[in-house]
């Protein structure tokens, strides 16, 4: 289940609220940096513009590939584990603007993680330690560390325990041929 705070809007649809929910110069500030790191092939920097300038919380090691895009709004409220990789084109959000109302929720992108190519991450979920995330996946809801998800809608294709039975299995075939 996903955890956001949900805001009440009145007259015209969330979005044409947006400058009351957060300052113009921000959502500026944060589209330059976003847009400098989506096209930057070096890692570290990226995570220094992340850190430094979107007060994102990012692990050492982690990697975002290219073209990521982050929430332009409220990219402080995403925060990704170390050695994790975030896969081509993703898109992680911490907002939704909807027709009567807006909501915010915290994502949380745990330790090794692995985000596959081109997939979409909404606001409020969590994302367990060591979780697989096929790619083109749409994140609708947690995922408990260890697991393998995908497709869309989202379902899980191995727990934990299912993927270690397979890798266990996978090493011994390997082992002996």
């Amino acid at each position: 289940m996903r955890k956001t705070k949900r805001f009440l809007v009145e007259g015209p649809n969330s979005l044409w609220h947006v400058y009351k929910t957060v300052p113009f110069w921000k959502v500026m500030r944060n589209f330059i940096v976003i847009q400098l790191a989506r096209y930057s092939p070096f890692l570290s920097f990226k995570n220094w513009l992340y850190r430094t300038f979107l007060q994102m919380e990012v692990g050492p090691q982690t990697s975002f590939g290219l073209m990521v895009m982050l929430d332009i709004m409220f990219p402080e409220k995403i925060t990704v584990g170390k050695n994790s990789v975030i896969g081509y084109n993703t898109t992680i959000l911490a907002h939704e603007y909807l027709i009567k109302e807006y909501r915010l929720g915290d994502v949380i992108i745990g330790d090794e993680v692995m985000i596959g190519a081109n997939s979409t991450i909404l606001p409020g979920v969590v994302i367990g330690n060591g979780a697989i995330v096929a790619a083109g996946t749409v994140v609708h809801r947690n995922i408990e560390p260890g697991s393998f998800v995908g497709g869309n809608p989202m379902r899980v294709i191995y727990t934990k325990e299912e993927m270690q039975k397979r890798t266990e299995e996978n090493e011994s075939a390997t082992t002996y041929q």
